[in-house]
């Protein structure tokens, strides 16, 4: 009996891992709201089509597992720079802490991986962004990373504040959605590895974040 459910067990976490994989390469690919239960069934292999609302039930609960387990690998990564960062007041340092920890999980995914244009596609999605950011701001290092870079940054007025960090935010998402795409095609590309491709995108960020201030007049405000 034992035995039994062991085996059980077994299949249906094999199951659920089969549809978080076809689920993730779906919306990846083809967004989030355009993809249907019946379609990821069916990717993943399952002749039932109820099989994803059986065990994961609505399409959001599914969106926030894929999410998850990714985050686990990716929190553990941030941890360890925030531990070296200790009380670093370079903005690079904790900018670095915000994009390492992702450029460095995908490339321990290796190639073919969909996780940078799942994500993309889920921020860029009215009916999940909230929902992911939310999830994703229940970590207490990546709340840390943020406090600690806007302890780095100039004075800025809050609406360049909040643009500002909407630009970060989609510069991470898409430049990394698109390196993925890229070496999924197998398409040239300006960066060989993520490690330089995370290069980049830190010494962008930290140029965004640094860049002057003009006023609607043309002015600079600083």
């Amino acid at each position: 009996m034992t035995t039994a459910r062991a085996l059980k067990s077994e299949r249906a976490s094999n199951t659920r891992e089969a549809i978080l994989t076809a689920a993730e390469r779906l919306f990846a690919e083809h967004g989030v709201y355009a993809v249907s239960n019946r379609q990821v069934s069916e990717a993943a292999g399952q002749g039932n089509n109820a099989a994803v609302g059986y065990h994961f039930g609505t399409k959001t609960d599914l969106v926030r597992e894929i999410e998850n387990r990714h985050r686990a690998p990716i929190e553990r990564l941030r941890d360890q720079m925030v531990n070296e960062a200790g009380d670093s007041t370079e903005l690079r340092t904790w900018v670095a802490c915000l994009v390492r920890p992702l450029t460095d999980h995908l490339a321990e995914l290796g190639s073919p991986s969909w996780y940078a244009r799942f994500a993309a596609q889920a921020m860029a999605d009215p009916a999940y962004h909230k929902i992911v950011t939310r999830d994703a701001l229940s970590s207490r290092s990546l709340v840390k990373v943020i406090d600690q870079i806007n302890r780095c940054l100039p004075d800025l007025p809050d609406a360049v504040h909040a643009e500002r960090n909407v630009m970060a935010r989609n510069l991470l998402m898409h430049t990394c959605a698109e390196r993925e795409r890229a070496m999924t095609e197998k398409a040239s590309r300006p960066q060989s590895t993520w490690h330089a491709a995370g290069s980049g995108l830190i010494d962008a960020i930290v140029g965004l974040w640094l860049a002057p201030v003009t006023a609607s007049d043309g002015e600079k405000v600083r």
